[in-house]
């Protein structure tokens, strides 16, 4: 079965139709979208759909290597945040056209006022094998 990575962004995908900001939510609104995320995650983990989800604080560093006994090389906090993702979630079905589906019901998780959110989800295929096996 396909795995594909569904990614959450702050910023940098079009404008979700209710695009008020998390932190200007009501606590219960908050609430309400946290626990529809929860919910959507169980149900695929009865259907085996479900490999993993994590959401992300904001916050991050650029690392890189610089040499052969020299520490990494550090760049943030990060100056502009269109690319940060706010979190993902790895599913495992039986086609694309499954992945679309859970994509669009996720993207109709309660924000603002409790109506759907309608945010952008970008969907992308996990390629090859992992690097790390846990067998």
């Amino acid at each position: 079965m396909p795995k594909y990575l569904l990614l959450k962004h702050y910023r940098g995908a079009p404008a979700a139709v209710n695009d008020i900001p998390m932190e200007q939510w009501a606590p219960e609104e908050i609430t309400a979208h946290i626990d529809y995320m929860r919910d959507f995650a169980n149900r695929l983990v009865e259907t085996g759909e479900f490999v993993g989800e994590q959401a992300l604080a904001p916050e991050g560093t650029f690392v890189r290597y610089d040499g052969e006994g020299k520490p990494p090389v550090t760049d943030g906090p990060f100056a502009e945040t269109k690319d940060l993702i706010a979190g993902f979630m790895i599913i495992d079905v039986d086609s694309y056209e499954r992945a679309l589906e859970l994509a669009g019901e996720l993207s109709a998780a309660p924000g603002a006022g409790g109506k759907p959110i309608h945010e952008w989800l970008e969907l992308r295929p996990l390629w090859g094998e992992p690097l790390v096996t846990t067998e």
